[in-house]
């Protein structure tokens, strides 16, 4: 079976431990012909290539800005451009394919021309991948209307939305929050084909020793004897910075808390004004770490953060849950209500939840944290992650899926 897979993401070796290039080893390894599409984005100066390495075919296209810190505008337009240079780059160098399956996720929404390409050409089967709603988040959070002038934009994305949807074979959905979500919103979408597919790893033990640990908080300037919770990843408008902000006011003079926020984004500024007007003893600011020294660093930390904006009425399933529960980090987590992310955290008793709009319940939660057997924690949570979040289950449900 010759597989298609499209993303907006960096996608450089299929090694790598990531969501999407885990689940295209497990089609590798059981013999099928995995080919990726990915950009080049214009920021890094690159050229389209093809290069086929570690087994799979991987074609790299240059194209617009279409993440990172580019402008909404910029993003935008080049998020619009990227099918038609998709579709050019696959005439030119899959043009003698002929694939069985596309798959492809969200972020964007914007791939319909080429799935429809793929699909009439070959036949196709195609599944998407649904890690994010839009336009309806970036209403959520105040970044587009649906009403005035600016509501032509959000009709258009709704439109190219409901478009994937429709020519979508398959949606696989981080939870059964999503799946319900997807359903109640879009009532037109035959129910059989919203299925269950969530953020999936293959498993490796993060965990570390103690003289690891030690050694770990001494390079980082992480003290020895305090209970450490750390944050690790984007720091935009869907974590809701100011609600942030405010709980890191509240624990500033805990003496036995030490707060590690690490990452970039849109609003680090005003994380980093805060920091350096408070000053605060018990809590540190990092930028972007490389992925290994990250993993490594928060292994050595003893309770994983997670926050979403509270007024997100999409239920997100951020998969940073993974890289905690891969180093066996219990999790705190303040979200909206509409997330299942926290049902799932505590029923599994490996966390605690609050929402993202109550600072005081944030605190207690953090005092919950010194009383509690950590260690009982984490054996739930592997036990959790094994059972419910490897690979090998994603890729068996898509397999099932297809007929593959």
């Amino acid at each position: 079976m010759n597989i298609l897979f499209m993303t907006i993401g960096k996608m450089d070796n299929i090694e790598d431990h990531t969501i999407y290039c885990d689940l295209l080893r497990c089609f590798r390894d059981a013999g099928q012909k995995v080919y990726t599409i990915s950009p080049y984005e214009k920021v890094t100066g690159l050229q389209t290539k093809y290069e086929k390495k570690n087994g799979v075919h991987m074609l790299h296209v240059r194209t617009g800005n279409v993440t990172g810190r580019a402008g909404l505008i910029e993003k935008g337009f080049a998020q619009l451009a990227i099918e038609q240079i998709f579709i050019k780059a696959i005439k030119r160098y899959y043009s003698d394919i002929k694939f069985d399956l596309i798959m492809y996720s969200t972020p964007p929404i914007t791939f319909c021309n080429v799935i429809e390409y793929i699909k009439k050409r070959d036949g196709a089967k195609s599944y998407l991948l649904l890690k994010d709603i839009f336009p309806q988040n970036a209403v959520d959070i105040g970044m587009m209307r649906k009403n005035g002038i600016k509501g032509l934009l959000y009709r258009f994305f709704r439109n190219k939305e409901k478009k994937l949807y429709k020519i979508s074979d398959y949606i696989g959905c981080m939870s059964e929050a999503n799946i319900e979500y997807v359903i109640r919103h879009n009532p037109e979408i035959n129910r059989d084909k919203v299925i269950l597919c969530p953020n999936c790893i293959e498993p490796i033990d993060m965990s570390i020793s103690t003289r690891e640990r030690k050694h770990l908080r001494e390079k980082y300037g992480i003290p020895q004897d305090k209970t450490v919770f750390v944050y690790g990843g984007n720091l935009g408008r869907p974590q809701g910075i100011p609600f942030i902000i405010k709980c890191l006011e509240k624990l500033k003079g805990n003496k036995r808390a030490y707060f590690l926020i690490v990452g970039d984004g849109t609003e680090f500024e005003k994380l980093k004004d805060f920091f350096d007007k408070e000053k605060p003893e018990n809590m540190k600011l990092m930028s972007k770490l490389p992925k290994d020294d990250y993993d490594t660093m928060i292994a050595a930390c003893d309770v994983g953060l997670i926050f979403l904006d509270h007024r997100f009425t999409i239920p997100n399933f951020p998969s940073r849950l993974l890289s905690y529960m891969q180093a066996k980090l219990p999790v705190l987590a303040a979200t909206d209500p509409n997330t299942d992310i926290g049902k799932v955290i505590t029923e599994g008793g490996f966390g605690w939840w609050c929402e993202s709009n109550d600072v005081d319940a944030f605190s207690k939660l953090v005092e919950n944290a010194f009383s509690v057997d950590l260690e009982q924690m984490r054996t739930k949570e592997i036990k959790y992650l094994m059972e419910n979040y490897t690979v090998s289950m994603a890729y068996e449900n898509i397999k099932n899926k297809i007929g593959g």
